[in-house]
């Protein structure tokens, strides 16, 4: 089980999957935006969505659960 995690202050610009989801590694889970840039957030391995933490428009922290992938 992977947990997905942010890796900067950022907002939640799009979540690209729901739950349940199956993904491939490399599938874009969640793409963020921080200083007008969108940064994507990529599955790290195959798997299947368990959760998401996060919802469009919510404003994370560095170290912020995103999504759990099983």
């Amino acid at each position: 089980m992977a947990e997905i995690r942010a890796e900067m202050v950022a907002s939640v610009w799009k979540v690209a999957v729901a739950e349940g989801a199956e993904v491939a590694e490399g599938d874009t889970l969640v793409i963020l935006e921080s200083m007008k840039m969108e940064i994507p957030v990529l599955a790290e391995d195959p798997g299947t969505v368990v959760s998401l933490a996060v919802a469009e428009g919510d404003v994370v922290q560095e170290g912020d659960l995103l999504a759990v992938v099983d």
